[in-house]
């Protein structure tokens, strides 16, 4: 009896360990593009196919248009919106599992529909929300009670200039501050989480304007540094003091909204929308300084990106690109195309992210869901579903525990892809 016992005890571990083993493995989606910024989650056991009608839809509910996508933590979604009746911005945080509405911020600001009202991604850690409105008031809130903290109003403070179509910058939330790039008075600001005090400040004497651009941490030379980008070019500003490291100047036309891209050995990658180049920069450092050159240059005829950050992985770029607009596109990093989506699907201006050795990628007009296989040698669809109805379907995603957030210019969409 008790070796019966024994043996029940040690199957009923060993049975526990298995079912584990095949649950998702959760990753908090803390912000724009993610935990590491690389718009890649480390979440396992997410479903390769699908079942007949697409993924489960957990729950729905109702946003501003716009395209303001969620960070998850802890089980907790928060979103920016907008209340158009009450002319309100909102941060509001959800259940992950059920979509109830736990709190909502919201204060009096008059924004007009200005191809759609929001855009910024807010950034969370477990203890504070960071939220960046469509005309630039920045807001420290505590994350379990929505409670605001501090704020900060950079057009007054700062002389920031509203980008056209209202800000759409993100902000970076590291461990013991949060990043922002204002322009005007200062190109870059680290403030404290707690306070909102100013660690550092980057002069910025040429007068270079708040972009679209959401800053990126990058570490080359063996030098924490954060990766920005203006209308007249990228650079990189020093995690440490802020102080400006190396700048390659270009030019691009109205807008920037793309991310600089960290690649492998002091490689930058910066593409962008109409008419620009798209550069592939190498910055190398010798002894406290940084020179960068043009490593190549693709001409918009070539290829470029006009609304979302590509991902790196396994040494090659994916991304939609323009050059036949929409067609998801894989890179090496000498910018030859390996393949596209040519034939098979087209992506208008839909986003993307990575997890489990998959893409999930949004067909920016129809709402259709695709998952490719992360291949450098081939496109190769496993499942697709119709899970958003347009148009304007240009929000990034966001994951956390087997749970894939969606939306389009009136709702926001939970869908299971991970297994129960």
């Amino acid at each position: 009896m008790p070796n019966n016992r024994r043996f029940s005890l040690t199957w009923s571990v060993a049975a526990l360990a298995v079912v584990s083993a095949q649950r998702t493995l959760a990753d908090n989606w803390t912000q724009f593009r993610g935990p590491n910024r690389d718009a890649v989650s480390a979440e396992t056991g997410l479903l390769r196919e699908w079942p007949e009608g697409g993924p489960k839809v957990l729950w729905t509910v109702e946003v501003a248009e716009g395209y303001s996508a969620p960070a998850i933590h802890s089980g907790r979604v928060y979103f920016n919106d907008y209340d158009r009746a009450a002319k309100e911005w909102l941060c509001r945080c959800f259940a992950l599992d059920t979509g109830e509405e736990l709190w909502r911020f919201g204060y009096k600001k008059k924004i007009r529909p200005n191809h759609g009202i929001t855009r910024s991604v807010p950034a969370v850690d477990g203890k504070y929300v960071f939220s960046l409105d469509p005309k630039c008031g920045f807001h420290c809130l505590d994350a379990q009670s929505g409670k605001e903290l501090w704020s900060k109003n950079l057009v007054r403070e700062y002389g920031t200039r509203i980008p056209a179509w209202y800000n759409g910058q993100c902000p970076l939330i590291e461990p013991d501050r949060v990043i922002i790039a204002p322009g005007g008075s200062a190109l870059m600001l680290a403030l404290d989480k707690a306070t909102g005090n100013v660690i550092w400040e980057t002069p910025n004497p040429q007068g270079w304007a708040m972009s679209h651009v959401s800053v990126m941490p990058a570490e080359i030379g063996g030098v924490k540094q954060y990766l920005y980008c203006v209308l007249e070019g990228v650079l990189g500003v020093s995690a440490k003091d802020g102080g400006m490291l190396w700048h390659l100047p270009s030019r691009f036309n109205i807008a920037v909204p793309i991310s600089p891209l960290p690649a492998t050995d002091g490689l930058v990658f910066q593409t962008s929308c109409y008419e620009a180049d798209t550069v592939m920069a190498r910055v190398a450092r010798s002894s406290d300084t940084f020179t960068v050159q043009k490593e190549f240059v693709l001409s918009s005829s070539d290829w470029n990106s006009e609304t979302h950050t590509p991902i790196l992985y396994k040494d090659h770029i994916f991304a939609v690109g323009k050059k036949k607009r929409g067609l998801f596109t894989c890179l090496d990093l000498k910018g030859n195309q390996v393949w596209t989506s040519q034939g098979k699907a087209s992506f208008g201006l839909g986003s993307y992210i990575l997890a489990d050795g998959m893409f999930f990628v949004l067909e920016g007009k129809t709402g259709m869901l695709r998952l490719i296989e992360a291949s450098t040698s081939e496109y190769t669809e496993l499942a697709s579903a119709q899970v958003l109805t347009g148009p304007d379907v240009w929000a990034p995603l966001a994951l956390s525990d087997g749970k894939l957030i969606v939306r389009d210019m009136a709702k926001m969409v939970c869908l299971e892809v991970g297994k129960p």
